[in-house]
Formats: C-alpha cells, sequence, structure tokens
C-alpha cells in the first residue's frame, strides 16, 4: 500500500501558505500546519480535513525561539515522516534606510532567516530518513522569499536583506545535502494578492498582483520532481514593460 506523503507548512492561516496547504491536501498530502492564531489556525484545519486527510494544527509565533522548538515536536510525535517543509511564515515592513528602526529590521531577520534555519535543523534528521525511503523522489524544502531579495525595491532594504539571505540559505542547503537526497528551493515573488501586500495598493492594484494559487501550483510541482533536479531559485515576476520588478 503506498503510504501518503507528509508536509509542514508554516504560516498556513491566510494568503499563500494557506493557498499552498489546500493544493497539497487536493495532492493528496497530510499536514501538519502552524501559525500564530490558533483560532484562525482550526477554521484552517477543519476546512482542509476532508477525503481523508488528516491535519494537525500548532500554534506557533515564529518570532519566538521555543515555539519553533514545539512545532518541530509537534510534527514528530504525530508523523513519522515529513517528504516536504514549506516555509511561508513571514514578516516585512517598509521604511527609508537612513532612519529604520532596527527592531524591525531584528524581527525580520529572526522571522525570516532565523526561524527557518533553526526548524531545518531540527526537522532534518526526518527528512533525510524520509528521503532514504523514497530513493527516487528524495525530499524538498521550499521557502516563500521575495524579488526584494534578488532585486531591491525601494524602502524594501531590511526585508529584502532578510530574504536574499533566506535564498541563499536554500542553496546552502542543496549544496550540504543533496547527498542525503533532501534538496530546498525558494520562491522569490513580486506582490501577491493576499492581506501583507495591502499597503501598495495605491499604486499596485490587486487585480494585477500574483495569484495565491500560483505560487501553489509551483510548491505542487516541486514536490513531484525527483531529487535529481534541484532548483534553487525561482523567481515569479508580474507581466509588464518591466521585468525584476516586486
Amino acid at each position: 500500500m503506498t503510504r501518503r506523503r507528509v508536509a509542514l507548512v508554516t504560516g498556513a492561516s491566510r494568503g499563500i501558505g494557506r493557498s499552498i496547504a489546500k493544493q497539497l491536501v487536493a495532492d493528496g498530502f497530510d499536514l501538519t500546519v502552524s501559525a500564530r492564531k490558533l483560532d484562525t489556525l482550526a477554521n484552517v484545519r477543519d476546512e482542509l480535513s476532508v477525503d481523508g486527510s488528516r491535519i494537525v494544527a500548532v500554534s506557533a509565533d515564529m518570532a519566538v525561539e521555543g515555539d519553533v522548538d514545539v512545532l518541530a515536536e509537534a510534527h514528530l510525535k504525530n508523523f513519522d515522516r515529513l517528504d516536504l517543509l514549506v516555509l511561508c511564515a513571514g514578516v516585512g515592513s517598509a521604511g527609508e534606510l537612513t532612519n529604520y528602526p532596527i527592531h524591525r529590521f531584528d524581527k525580520q531577520i529572526t522571522v525570516n532567516v532565523r526561524s527557518p534555519f533553526l526548524l531545518i535543523q531540527s526537522l532534518l534528521p526526518i527528512l533525510r530518513a524520509t528521503a532514504a525511503s523514497e530513493p527516487e523522489r528524495g525530499t524538498r524544502i521550499v521557502a516563500l522569499a521575495s524579488i526584494t531579495g534578488m532585486v531591491a525595491e525601494s524602502d524594501l532594504a531590511a526585508y529584502g536583506a532578510s530574504k536574499a539571505a533566506l535564498i541563499s540559505l536554500c542553496e546552502s542547503i542543496i549544496i550540504a545535502e543533496a547527498q542525503n537526497g533532501v534538496t530546498a528551493t525558494a520562491i522569490s515573488p513580486g506582490y501577491v494578492d493576499t492581506e501583507m501586500s495591502g499597503w501598495v495598493h495605491d499604486r499596485v492594484a490587486a487585480d494585477v498582483m500574483i495569484r495565491a494559487t500560483d505560487i501553489a501550483i509551483l510548491v505542487s510541482a516541486m514536490a513531484r520532481m525527483s531529487r535529481y533536479a534541484a532548483v534553487p531559485n525561482i523567481a515569479v515576476t508580474r507581466p509588464g514593460e518591466q521585468l525584476w520588478r516586486a
């Protein structure tokens, strides 16, 4: 009997993370899903618990190191494999470089880079073990970065720096872990039509932004690829007269 594949998705209560979780359930995955607010996350769990899918919801704030540990432990308690780790939780704020509050910079580094690093460290053993049982497909980490981590965007120096580090982390994972069957991919989109992008609606209309479902489709495709295809980074830009823009 074919065993169901298992994924862990952070930031799963809304936006891109929620779309990815829905797509993975449609693809036949069981899930651990996490977000800060358990009530919102419980709604996602109830929505996704269909057709025999097993959904474990874990309240975890990626700004708190102890919560990262709780999330990893909860997954290991409930599942004996991890085929796909999807890192969607993230924060960002805009501001001029000259007077940007350093506490905001620190939080973005913590949530967007440090916590993913810690979670990957905790889950690498199960990722390796699952890859060993899936010699053709292996296992994969997918991290939601940003095109601002590749090309600078006005007033997003801190956010872009954190996402550039996340892209670099994915590249390093490929170098370090490919022999163990574990690869990583950063997905680096421009503005996606979610609540997080609402602050730019005065200059970028929601109806011309990338759809969250577009990103979910990419994650689904990554999960189908063999271990022999490493994809370090996927840039997704809005179409128009200028490429490489948020």
